[in-house]
């Protein structure tokens, strides 16, 4: 009698250890417990550390209070200007009330993961290639909001929504890089421009300076033939004054008239006839040139008058030398 009142006992014993482990639960500090008996949702939610359970009766489901970092897949799009990207996010979000995130969606992370992706085509089809390359700030406000809409009846709050990257095709690329090459181009043509003016009025200042005192200029000339010194070159190059080449010019159009007139003289000791034939000829030019002007044929009738040759030309005297 007492074998078998000691072994109902132990069977009871091993009963109740066996039911308490089956109604121990340890929840963790970032979880929460919700507790459904035969179906029902019961009123308190179990926080963490440990806790019991009704075996059998009760179910306890666990979930995650921490945020979630949740990537999009890449979602492939056109924007308002006709732009055909491949953009990808990353959702932050968190469960704030989980009985809700149990009861309200049979899965909250797959609801929010396709509630992301739906909004982003929504927010590429809004907007345009420049506002989802240089305007990001104001685009994941609006993803957030879209977002977080439908996901405050789950229970779960979006925290914060990123547009990570914005995949371009190479054409649209090609164009860009040509963009903001001609860009920079114009800027660079209008800085040196603005140089250019700025020199040039300080050029005309100091122009205006020298022509006051012309020893400036020589000056001038002297420090850069000192500057060019210094280097140690073979070879040095000194600038003609434009005064200087004006000056050779004028004088190469006075002597132009002079040459023009000239003629080949005679030799000296020619006959009477070579005399004769020359001042035929000489008359022969004269009449058709009568017309022209005084100077020309004045300067014709010099350039026709015989040499005297040397038997007509008088004997110098010769000094005499007293002996």
């Amino acid at each position: 009698m007492i074998d078998a009142l000691v072994t109902v006992v132990v069977v009871l014993a091993c009963l109740g250890v066996v039911c308490a482990l089956a109604a121990a639960r340890v929840v963790k500090q970032y979880e929460r417990g919700v507790v459904f008996r035969l179906g029902r949702l019961r009123s308190g939610i179990r926080g963490p550390g440990f806790t019991m359970i009704t075996p059998v009766f009760d179910r306890l489901h666990k979930v995650n209070m921490q945020i979630v970092t949740m990537p999009v897949p890449a979602q492939e799009g056109i924007t308002r200007d006709n732009v055909t990207v491949r953009v990808d996010a990353v959702v932050y979000f968190k469960v704030v009330d989980p009985a809700e995130a149990i009861i309200a969606v049979e899965d909250y992370r797959f609801a929010v993961s396709q509630m992301a992706q739906t909004s982003l085509r929504s927010i590429i089809g809004k907007s345009d290639l420049d506002d989802l390359l240089s305007n990001r700030e104001k685009l994941n406000q609006g993803l957030e909001l879209m977002i977080d809409s439908p996901a405050v009846g789950w229970g779960v709050h979006i925290d914060r929504v990123e547009i990570k990257d914005v995949s371009l095709p190479e054409t649209m690329k090609r164009s860009m890089a040509r963009q903001a090459e001609a860009d920079r181009e114009r800027r660079a043509r209008v800085i040196n421009a603005d140089a250019e003016l700025q020199a040039s009025k300080k050029l005309a200042e100091a122009a205006a300076q020298m022509s006051e005192t012309p020893a400036a200029l020589q000056l001038r000339l002297l420090q850069t033939v000192m500057a060019v010194s210094a280097e140690k070159n073979s070879t040095l190059v000194l600038p003609i004054p434009v005064e200087l080449l004006r000056f050779l010019e004028r004088g190469q159009e006075k002597e132009r008239p002079l040459t023009a007139g000239r003629t080949e003289r005679k030799p000296e000791g020619a006959g009477a006839e070579s005399v004769a034939g020359a001042e035929s000829v000489a008359g022969a030019e004269a009449a058709p040139a009568a017309d022209s002007a005084a100077p020309r044929a004045v300067t014709e009738e010099r350039s026709v008058r015989p040499v005297p040759t040397l038997t007509e030309r008088e004997p110098e005297p010769r000094p005499t030398v007293e002996r």
